[in-house]
Parts: C-alpha cells; structure tokens; sequence
C-alpha cells in the first residue's frame, strides 16, 4: 500500500510540547533576576563581612539551580518534542521538572526547620539594620519575580484534527487512534513548581522583616528562629501538594473521575454497550490519553464508538477495542 495512503492514519506524538510556552521566558527572566541578586548579596557578604549577606547570596544560589532545573524541562520538552524514542511525546518532562523542584523544595524546608531550630536552642547575636535592610530587598526582588510568573496563566492554543485508523480481525477487536488539539487551559507543573520557589523566598523575607522587627524594637530575639520555623512548615506543604500532583502523573495514576464517568456514560447510553476495561491517563499538561474495551451484542466500527464521546474532553489519543457478546 502507498505511503499516501496511509497518511491520513498517521499522526505526530507531539501534541503541542514543541510549541514555546510563556512560562519558558518567564523562568528565564526569574533565574536573571535572581541570579544578579545572588551575586551582589554574596559579593557584599565578603566585602563588608556580614554573613547575613552571604548566607541570604547562598540561599539565592540554591534557588537560581533549581528554577534552571525549570527551565531546562521546558527547553529539552520542546527541542524532543519528535524524539520517537518517547511513545507519548515529552509532555511529562514537564511534570518531571515540577516534581524535581518539589523535592528541592522539600530539601530547602528542611534545612529551614534545622537551622531555626539550632538557633533556638544556641542564639546567636543579629545585626538588626543589616538583617532588615537585606529582608526588605530580598521581598522586593522576590515580590517582583512572583509578579512576572504568576502575571497569567498558561494557555496553549492549537488547531483540531484528527486521525483515525481502525481494524477488526476474527475476534472483533477495533483499535482506533485520535489526535486532537483542543484550545484550553493546560497545567504546568513546571511552571507552578517555580512560582512555589519564589513564593518560598518571598514568604522567607516576609516572615524575617516580621521577625526581626519585633527582634530590634522588643528585644525578642528568639522570634526569628521561631518565625524560619513557620515559614518552613508552610513550604514543606507546598511542596507536599505539589510532589502528590506530579507523582500521580509520573506514576500514571488514573485520570480525573469526573472524566471516566463521562467516558463511561457517553458509551453506555446505548443498553447494548458495557465497558468492562478503562484507562485513562496524563501524557502532559492538561493532555489525557485513553484506553477502552467495550463489550457489546452487536458491535460497531470505531468511529461509532468515538462519536460517542463528549467533543469537550481533552482526550488527545484514543485506543477502542471491541469484543463481540454472543
């Protein structure tokens, strides 16, 4: 048979990851800023000896590795987008980067949660104006990088098609495969795993500028430990919500059940039909992929059992089989 005329079956695994998203040069922008901070806070530790300084230098330093851990996701989805070697494209690449900040995440609490715990415990002397003058500009320039991530959210636009291949053999077994590219809201785990981070440094400075201000005018020191101790438990459930969200999808935990109702209904609307097997499962942001055995008296082609299902879901790859009920 002619390549021509199997084109129309064929299809790219794609589905829209190589495409820039607008969280790509936002991170960009977030790693610049924060970046140029972390130099000229450790530079201005070692000149005038403060290690308030270096230690906030050190702490945007650990930040700015893991929004590149961010950014790297999106650069290496996008330029593998039709890298065959992945059978549903490099969507989760994606969720990987937003798992892989979580546990940074996780990491940067727990240091947080160690250290104001030692300081509670072994207090040592804070220069208050040097301390308070870094927590502001550091809110300042944190306050600013949560501005430009979370400006609005990411929408990936793209144009509907689909293609269709379908065959029975001798024990009524269809296969049909769909490719559709829907306009909609898409979830970007690697975005919101970056907007956490700096949300982290803001809440940091936040609760330090509140700390330390107590610390100077009533002369309760132990505030500030007290205060790293808080904002820690508040990252640490960040990054718990955010390390549930992706493992599920990296693990290929069952899709949403709102959606598998739906599926169900669509195709058991017709008494003849029961689905005995379903699969539904992410292939990326806001991307789901299905699998369906339908068991039926009388069954039908492919196509009859696509028809069926709801326009508005966001299944990108549909597989049916059919078995035949005697």
């Amino acid at each position: 048979m002619q390549e021509e005329h199997l084109a129309r079956w064929k299809h790219s695994h794609s589905f829209g990851q190589e495409q820039k998203r607008s969280g790509e040069f936002r991170t960009f922008i977030v790693i610049a800023i924060t970046a140029a901070m972390m130099i000229v806070e450790i530079a201005a530790g070692i000149a005038f000896g403060s290690m308030a300084l270096l230690a906030d230098g050190l702490h945007m330093g650990s930040h700015t590795v893991a929004l590149g851990i961010n950014a790297f996701a999106y650069v290496y989805a996008r330029r593998h987008a039709h890298n065959q070697r992945y059978s549903f494209g490099t969507g989760k690449v994606n969720t990987l980067g937003g798992y892989t900040g979580a546990v940074l995440l996780a990491i940067f609490a727990a240091l947080m949660a160690w250290e104001s715990t030692r300081r509670l415990i072994e207090p040592v002397s804070i220069a208050f104006n040097q301390a308070i003058f870094v927590a502001v500009l550091g809110l300042l320039v944190n306050g600013a990088c949560v501005f430009i991530l979370g400006f609005d959210h990411e929408h990936d636009h793209g144009h509907s098609h689909t293609d269709a291949h379908s065959h029975t053999d001798e024990h009524s077994h269809t296969d049909e495969h769909s490719h559709d590219h829907d306009h909609g809201h898409h979830h970007d785990h690697n975005l919101k795993s970056a907007y956490l981070h700096v949300m982290a440094d803001a809440l940091t400075s936040l609760l330090a500028i509140f700390a330390l201000l107590i610390g100077k005018y009533f002369g309760m020191v132990w505030m500030d430990p007290l205060m790293g101790i808080v904002g820690a438990i508040l990252v640490a459930r960040w990054s718990i919500g955010l390390l549930k969200s992706t493992s599920a999808i990296l693990l290929d935990e069952q899709g949403p059940e709102e959606i598998r109702k739906l599926i169900r209904e669509s195709i058991e609307q017709q008494a003849d039909n029961r689905i005995v097997d379903l699969h539904l499962w992410t292939v990326g942001p806001g991307i789901y992929s299905t699998i369906i055995s339908v068991v039926s008296s009388s069954p039908q082609n492919a196509d009859h059992y696509r028809s069926l299902l709801p326009g508005h879901l966001t299944l990108h790859h549909v597989s049916i089989e059919v078995h035949e009920y005697k």
